[in-house]
């Protein structure tokens, strides 16, 4: 006999499990999309699409201006439209927004490689903009809709654990797959099984996007909630100012900027080491998997650590074993069985130690923003988060648009794919060394030097700031 499900105080069905299998699958079904357009965008569109490392850097540059602007812009005509859907605003715009992440990526990766250059010019900035968009309208109601599921905070949490864990999961496949199935015997892209595999993980993702809104309930009226209202009066100036105040803020968003620079801006020359240095392009994505691997490992322990050491002393542990793995990558072992191995172990530490990071950093962005409200009296969590995700987004941005520049001065030359000489294919092993130690080093010293709450300030700032609401509380 089936369970009947008793509702809650408001009559909606209660709270649970389906509720995060459901809010994990709308990010991996957004993640399925962004790990196959970031995973494989350069070395498609510099390779097999030949249009060359200053001309793609110089696009891309140009479609980050968009970026930019893309989700206020968009989040604001959200909030501005008032009219009543059959399935409510939020699950309308996502639906709308994941049938265009699909017909948007397969025009991105249109396989022309004969077309005229003004031409595939065209394709890219379009299909990147319009990526853009769809993405945007999809993933920004998307995170704004946890306020409408559940008002509870340790409900929103457990939905925040479980869209990390729908992320990971839609970086992981791309990565790992792509490699397998897009390049040939010679390590050379194959651009039409990359339009192929965009068609499969597309639908895919698009699938994701449909299982979440069929199963997730709403139990907040959305006329409630506004997704743009901390931009809708964003002063640069002045929060730039009052984020430089902000020791902890800059702190972590140095943290965040640097894994992406280390992480995403090193993509295009880890694909080219594996291509020329190594000889197996395949098997890329599978190594790169092991930098994932130990988020999975810390989830289940993190809150014990956390609880028993602090945030930022994790933090720092982890960012000194990072440190340690970046730079045993410039051990001079050559690019046979032993040079692969070094570079297994290496990736092994690093990802280890920002196993550590990855599990806490919207959890040290909170904190930040607390400290505001500690230091000054006013939380001013849309400043914060405002320039903090700008700062991320910088980094997405133009740091692969400036390491295909520096490879193309070590001598890259795209349209030579997998047979770059030698000599250019060592330069790429020791400029994504340099990378890694980047953005380790630059953690390291943002975590330990710059991010100033440890575990006992943040006790200390958590009963100020609870004996300061109640006493406000208390008069008014």
């Amino acid at each position: 006999m089936k369970t009947k499900i008793q509702p809650d105080a408001n009559g909606h069905r209660k709270f649970g499990m389906r509720d995060k299998l459901s809010y994990a699958a709308g990010d991996l079904g957004c993640n399925m999309s962004f790990a196959f357009k970031s995973s494989i965008m350069a070395i498609f569109w510099t390779q097999f699409m030949a249009l060359g490392e200053v001309l793609y850097a110089t696009l891309l540059i140009v479609v980050q201006i968009w970026d930019a602007i893309n989700d206020p812009l968009l989040g604001s005509l959200f909030d501005a439209d008032k009219r009543a859907y059959k399935h409510g605003k939020f699950k309308t715009y996502i639906f709308v927004g994941a049938l265009g992440l699909l017909f948007s990526g397969l025009f991105f990766f249109l396989p022309l490689p004969g077309a005229p250059k003004v031409m595939r010019c065209i394709i890219f900035v379009l299909g990147y903009i319009l990526w853009d968009a769809f993405y945007t309208i999809a993933n920004v109601p998307y995170g704004s809709m946890m306020s409408v599921i559940t008002t509870n905070g340790s409900e929103r949490s457990q939905l925040s654990t479980w869209r990390s864990i729908g992320s990971m999961i839609g970086n992981i496949l791309p990565m790992v797959l792509l490699p397998v199935l897009c390049y040939d015997a010679s390590d050379n892209l194959k651009g039409e099984t990359v339009f192929v595999a965009a068609i499969v993980m597309g639908v895919i993702g698009l699938v994701c996007f449909i299982y979440m809104l069929k199963t997730t309930t709403i139990r907040v009226n959305e006329s409630e909630v506004k997704i743009s209202e901390k931009t809708q009066k964003f002063n640069i100036l002045r929060a730039l100012i009052n984020f430089s105040k902000n020791p902890a803020a800059v702190g972590a968003t140095l943290m965040a900027m640097a894994m992406f620079i280390g992480m995403q801006g090193s993509a295009t020359a880890t694909t080219v080491l594996f291509q020329s240095y190594f000889g197996n392009a395949k098997i890329s994505g599978i190594i790169m998997l092991i930098s994932y691997l130990p988020m999975f490992f810390f989830m289940p322990f993190i809150k014990n650590i956390v609880d028993r050491f602090g945030k930022k002393e994790a933090c720092v542990v982890g960012s000194a074993v990072s440190v340690f793995g970046a730079l045993l990558l410039f051990l001079p072992l050559g690019n046979g069985t032993a040079g692969l191995v070094g570079y297994v172990i290496a990736q092994a530490f690093f990802g280890f130690g920002l196993g550590f990071y990855t599990c806490v950093s919207w959890a040290l962005m909170a904190d930040a923003i607390d400290y505001n409200e500690w230091k000054n009296g006013t939380k001013e969590e849309g400043t914060v988060y405002s320039l903090h995700s700008f700062f991320r987004k910088l980094a997405q941005g133009l740091g692969p648009s400036a390491v295909i520049i520096i490879m193309k001065l070590l001598g890259y030359n795209g349209e030579l794919g997998a047979d770059q000489p030698f000599a250019v294919a060592e330069n790429m092993k020791w400029l994504v060394a340099s990378l890694y130690s980047f953005s380790a080093i630059v953690m390291f010293v943002s975590i330990t030097f710059i991010y100033n709450l440890n575990k006992n300030k943040v006790a200390e700032m958590s009963d100020a700031l609870e004996a300061s609401r109640a006493t406000t509380t208390t008069t008014e």
